[in-house]
């Protein structure tokens, strides 16, 4: 039998991702989960900056880090400076400062078609779904599982899935533009 609800959660999943995405870049405040996608070569495997240190953001352009491991501190301040998040370490003994600067337009604009393009890469990701799940459709009316009746409304009901989820990456996206832009 076919269920439209495996498919709206693979598409709620890929959701997900886009947000944390999207949580991950620099807007004009500090927020931790800024650095929720930067990974440091610690222990022999790469770990997540807050399985490494405590983050706090005390004012709305710092955020501090307090690295647990004096000898990890050289390595977390590498791989801020490695990623595209454009901060500037200050170490003090094991606390790592990171001053937020403002965004100038220049960095405003390039953001806004960073967030456009991980929103199409989205609902790439939710057409594909989409598209796996008509395919099975057609599949189970070749098999006689189901008859044309079915199909077409089922085939309905993942476009109307489709079209909310699409929906909300466009909202998300504009959300996150206004967040940008504003001052």
């Amino acid at each position: 039998m076919f269920d439209e609800k495996s498919y709206s959660l693979k598409m709620d999943k890929a959701i997900e991702v886009f947000s944390k995405e999207l949580s991950s870049l620099r807007t004009g405040r500090a927020n931790a989960s800024m650095l929720d996608l930067i990974k440091v070569d610690v222990y022999g495997q790469k770990m997540p900056i807050n399985q490494i240190g405590s983050i706090t953001t005390p004012e709305p352009r710092m955020i501090n880090i307090q690295v647990w491991d004096a000898n990890n501190v050289t390595l977390v301040d590498a791989a801020i400076q490695k990623s595209d998040l454009g901060l500037n370490p200050q170490i003090d003994g094991q606390l790592i400062r990171l001053p937020v600067p403002e965004l100038n337009e220049e960095r405003r604009t390039e953001l806004k078609k960073m967030i456009k393009s991980i929103g199409e890469k989205c609902k790439v990701s939710i057409r594909n779904i989409r598209r796996e799940a008509n395919e099975d459709l057609k599949k189970l009316l070749k098999s006689k599982e189901i008859g044309e009746d079915d199909e077409k409304s089922h085939e309905k009901k993942v476009q109307t899935i489709t079209d909310e989820h699409i929906n909300s990456v466009d909202e998300k996206v504009s959300s996150k533009e206004k967040e940008i832009m504003t001052i």
